[in-house]
């Protein structure tokens, strides 16, 4: 729901506005209220999920995105559908870091692995599929039924949520609410420049002064939480090379692939002049992948350990784009696409399963729900700043009617190089006969 729901509107922009009379700029705020609360509440909602209870604020993070998911249905204006957006992305921020840390709690780290690998392919189908689903249900019934879908998968989740998931909570510290509020306007003043640096202009005022204010809101959370007796993040945890890599690695990840989603599904439409429902269709050598390989995935990061699999894999999607790229410069036949598509569904199923399993799995037990948090909210703003960026690229080489596409997946290509690179800093590991050891373990000293 969550992942899919980052995405899904995409398709359905142009009916939205026809129907709502929309602007351009409206219709831009759909997406962005979405990301934005999503961004900025990670880490709180994961600290008050370590303190209150996972599962507890896993369910009631789940009981709001499913109202405010009615509530975006039901909406008979932009200013509603905004802030119904809005709302639902309060309850991803609660969701999404803490299905990470109940599944970090529920498995022994020999089994994490396969855990994670079959919940990255899920939410990485979700995320690829998103413009595909909402293409098919905007064509086939209506706009709203893009959140309507979500209320069941809500109402049934919920229940099944509180009687079969263990309840599992983190260190028992007081929470730190001057940190929350720095850490979460902080990431508001990261994320607003980045997704208004294309439409105001990368050197004017609001967005300089989105960063600017960004930047020191992070240095003053850094200084809270480093003299603070009950830090929301312990800033030590930094200093685990695993942990910081993991997290690098995990943000070029997400830039490559949110920006691949956003280009790959255009360039379906305008150059190979599909319909929403069959370009995401088109996109299926790409997208199926992750829900084969995913698992497969996981089993080989308990196995060979994550720095393999993370290199390669994002050397895989790297080579993919670049591809893709090059054979977007001339005249296109569907299936040239293919075998750079399945090459790059491969890299990144390798590498996604990895990079999460490595961020929380670097820390000890009870810090996975802190340490899910911050890896949720790296891979957010991965993913923002890499459409941004990757869209000013499009509009510099000639949008649409220019070499637009060819630069941006380009631009995907060298993410995903620069996420491989972050992931060589990942330690090395080995599997034993023996007891296993906790990655925070085999790194102190």
């Amino acid at each position: 729901m969550v992942a899919l729901d980052v995405l899904v509107v995409a398709a359905a922009l142009t009916t939205i506005r026809a129907d709502l009379g929309a602007t351009a700029e409206q219709l831009e705020w759909t997406v962005n209220a979405y990301g934005l609360s999503f961004a900025m509440l990670l880490m709180t909602a994961a600290a008050i999920g370590d303190r209150w209870g996972r599962r507890r604020t896993y369910a009631g993070g789940l009981v709001l995105f499913t109202l405010a998911s009615v509530a975006c249905a039901l909406a008979t204006s932009l200013p509603w559908l905004i802030a119904a957006r809005a709302i639902q992305g309060v309850g991803a921020a609660v969701v999404m870091p803490l299905a990470m840390g109940l599944l970090g709690a529920a498995f022994p780290p020999e089994r994490r692995g396969w855990a994670t690998g079959v919940f990255s392919g899920v939410t990485g189908l979700a995320v690829l599929g998103g413009p595909m689903i909402g293409g098919a249900v905007t064509e086939g019934l209506a706009w709203q039924w893009i959140f309507w879908i979500n209320v069941p998968v809500g109402l049934i989740a919920i229940p099944l949520v509180l009687r079969n998931i263990p309840e599992s909570k983190g260190p028992m510290r007081r929470l730190d609410l001057t940190g929350a509020v720095l850490i979460s306007l902080a990431v508001l003043g990261l994320v607003w420049g980045v997704v208004h640096g294309q439409g105001s202009g990368w050197s004017s005022a609001e967005v300089l002064g989105s960063f600017a204010a960004g930047v020191v809101l992070l240095a003053a959370f850094a200084v809270r939480e480093n003299r603070t007796a009950h830090p929301m993040v312990p800033l030590t945890f930094f200093r685990n090379r695993t942990f910081s890599a993991a997290n690098s690695a995990g943000f070029f990840l997400s830039a490559a692939l949110f920006s691949a989603v956003f280009f790959l599904s255009q360039y379906m439409q305008v150059v190979l002049g599909s319909g929403p429902f069959m370009a995401g269709l088109k996109l299926l050598p790409w997208t199926a992948t992750l829900f084969i390989v995913g698992p497969i995935a996981g089993r080989l990061v308990d196995r060979v350990g994550e720095r393999p699999l993370v290199v390669i894999g994002l050397g895989l999607q790297a080579l993919g784009m670049l591809w893709v790229s090059q054979i977007s410069k001339g005249s296109v036949q569907y299936y040239e696409l293919i075998v750079p598509l399945v090459i790059t569904g491969c890299g990144v199923s390798l590498a996604m399963p990895a990079t999460q399993n490595a961020s929380v799995g670097s820390l000890p037990r009870e810090s996975v729900g802190i340490a899910a948090g911050i890896y949720s909210m790296t891979r957010q703003l991965g993913g923002a700043a890499g459409v941004a960026v990757l869209g000013s690229v499009f509009a510099s080489a000639g949008g649409y009617a220019g070499h637009g596409f060819t630069r941006a997946l380009a631009g995907c290509g060298v993410l995903s190089l620069l996420g491989a690179l972050s992931g060589l800093g990942i330690t090395a590991r080995r599997r034993t006969a023996g007891p296993v050891v906790p990655r925070a373990m085999e790194e102190v000293g």
